[in-house]
């Protein structure tokens, strides 16, 4: 059995824009749901709320019901453990937050990788190596891996081109809601101030040749960091569908009767 191509991977590397949408709602029928739209990447949260390790593994298979969908899953932090788990239930493109320097990209590399190149624990019958029915799948995992590392502070963002240039890491995804409060702009991710630096990061990136990538709930923004070169553009979040959605239907049956 051969190691499956992983798409998002396959799409950065060709320069293909991939829309994607935040999936913070655990259970499997949201993130079936999502990439029954026809999304091109659904990122299972476990940096915020309640989504556990535990979570991830039935989303991805309800994921991996529709091949035009990629599941990109989010550990809560940069911990070589929590990667690894996410690894051996099946996950191929991982998001890893509130990457500060050079040095915890390289380590998020390492922990993607199995020895000697990497930290890796090795267990032989796991999701990942189809219950190690894959042929060399301990010397050939990280063709089909793909790691984007979060660039969200001031800090991080003077050390772009460090972090991004690291052997191994495949995108640069850039969070403006940690950026804005960073910033010294809580909540105020369209302040102009925030707006001019999330721009020139992506034009920096485009210039290294690396893939970026934003979440905006503005889709006059979403569009606007495409046109700059964003390669993988999340446009919303399963919460905030869902309330904007309830809200408009309530306020729109309080409304007097026309």
């Amino acid at each position: 059995m051969q190691n499956p191509r992983n798409r998002f991977k396959q799409a950065l590397r060709e320069g293909r824009q991939q829309i994607g949408i935040w999936n913070a709602i655990p259970g499997t029928t949201v993130p079936e749901l999502l990439a029954a739209c026809g999304f091109d990447w659904v990122v299972l949260d476990t940096e915020h709320g309640a989504m556990e390790v535990r979570d991830v593994l039935p989303a991805l298979q309800a994921v991996a019901g529709y091949p035009g969908t990629s599941a990109v899953v989010r550990p809560a932090i940069n911990d070589w453990v929590l990667i690894k788990r996410h690894l051996d239930q099946g996950a191929q493109t991982l998001m890893i937050p509130y990457v500060q320097s050079r040095a915890e990209a390289e380590a998020a590399v390492r922990a993607m990788r199995y020895p000697p190149s990497g930290v890796r624990g090795v267990a032989g019958v796991t999701r990942a190596s189809r219950f190690g029915l894959i042929d060399d799948y301990m010397t050939r995992a990280e063709e089909e891996l793909c790691l984007i590392v979060q660039v969200e502070t001031v800090q991080a963002l003077d050390r772009l081109e460090q972090i991004a240039t690291v052997a191994g890491v495949d995108g640069v995804f850039i969070g403006p809601a940690d950026l804005s409060a960073s910033m010294g702009y809580p909540g105020q991710q369209s302040h102009p101030e925030v707006v001019a630096a999330i721009e020139g990061a992506i034009g920096r990136l485009k210039a290294l040749g690396v893939p970026s990538g934003i979440l905006t709930l503005d889709p006059v923004f979403a569009r606007r960091c495409m046109a700059l070169g964003t390669g993988f553009t999340a446009v919303t979040v399963d919460v905030s569908i869902l309330g904007s959605a309830a809200r408009g239907l309530l306020a729109g049956m309080r409304a007097p009767a026309q």
